[in-house]
């Protein structure tokens, strides 16, 4: 079942249209100017988003992914595409939020294939180890094979209190598959506080990691119950794809598009639909924030690519 190679079933989708406001004091204070958080290389010699498309490589043909950028930053994501052969690349007019982040290049895969299985990643998140990831993601595709109604959110265990990060509350665990717990969900909560982090802890939250697996379809028809407004717009886009209308169309109906967050506006009303994967031995950190950049390399006794300076200057 773990074979760690191509599927011919499999679509990726990576998210690289955020800003990542949070990050940019510190970024500025070292670069000297602004740059997504995604497209900065923190540690080693690649960048999170280059990271992200290469783990995505190893389990998709290149024709099988697809990639969201936001327009004002095609110069630096194609600069970092360069010698990568990623498939298809999607240059969102403007940021709607997650929601729109996320549909949209579903909108492109279902004009090509409406039962197909896709694994969606944002590209702003540190993972360590990638095999033992990519392992897991493997194995929340072959239960989505099986259970094809239910999408599955990968969770990371949670050591700690954290007020910045989606938690995922679990309900029940369905079934443990190759080790890993596969819960059925109870609720999501989005920025808790510290009362709430708390009680999520002493009751086995996981941090929500939205890395999502699931049919395409289920979660087409998940978008229609939750996002209505939304899903018009993108079937009305997906019936011209490859035709000479396709630019003035997506152009003309993000025009118009309303900002839905995943997370807030999808998630924390469809949690019965959802199932949870829990990871085990993987480090998994949404580097939003300095501090977490320094902590998770010490851990891991990793030479950080930018001076310490910048973190104690903000």
């Amino acid at each position: 079942m773990k074979k760690l190679g191509r599927s011919s079933q499999l679509w990726s989708v990576i998210l690289a249209g955020g800003d990542g406001v949070r990050m940019q004091p510190m970024i500025q204070q070292w670069l000297g100017q602004p740059k997504p958080k995604q497209y900065c290389t923190f540690v080693g010699t690649r960048s999170m988003f280059q990271h992200t498309v290469d783990r995505a490589l190893r389990l998709t043909e290149p024709e099988r992914t697809v990639t969201v950028i936001a327009r004002s930053h095609e110069p630096e994501a194609w600069s970092q595409l360069d010698g990568r052969v990623c498939g298809k690349v999607l240059v969102q007019p403007k940021n709607c939020g997650t929601g729109p982040g996320i549909f949209l290049p579903l909108t492109y895969i279902r004009a090509k294939e409406k039962t197909g299985t896709v694994v969606i990643y944002p590209s702003d998140h540190f993972i360590y180890p990638e095999d033992r990831f990519l392992e897991i993601v493997e194995l929340a595709g072959w239960v989505v094979e099986r259970m094809p109604h239910r999408p599955i959110l990968l969770g990371a265990p949670a050591d700690r209190l954290e007020v910045e990060y989606g938690w995922i509350l679990p309900d029940e665990v369905h079934s443990v598959v190759d080790g890993y717990r596969l819960s059925t969900v109870d609720r999501f909560l989005e920025k808790p506080n510290v009362i709430q982090a708390r009680q999520a802890v002493g009751a086995n939250g996981m941090w929500n990691m939205l890395v999502l697996v699931t049919k395409i379809e289920t979660i087409w028809s998940l978008g229609w119950k939750y996002f209505p407004e939304m899903m018009v717009l993108f079937e009305r886009l997906e019936k011209v794809i490859g035709t000479s209308e396709e630019c003035t169309v997506l152009n003309a109906i993000y025009g118009v598009m309303p900002n839905k967050d995943f997370s807030f506006d999808f998630l924390q009303h469809a949690p019965r639909r959802m199932m949870a994967l829990e990871l085990n031995g993987v480090l998994w950190s949404d580097w939003g924030q300095p501090d977490r950049i320094e902590k998770t390399l010490a851990k891991l006794d990793k030479k950080p690519a930018f001076s310490m300076d910048s973190l104690a200057s903000v």
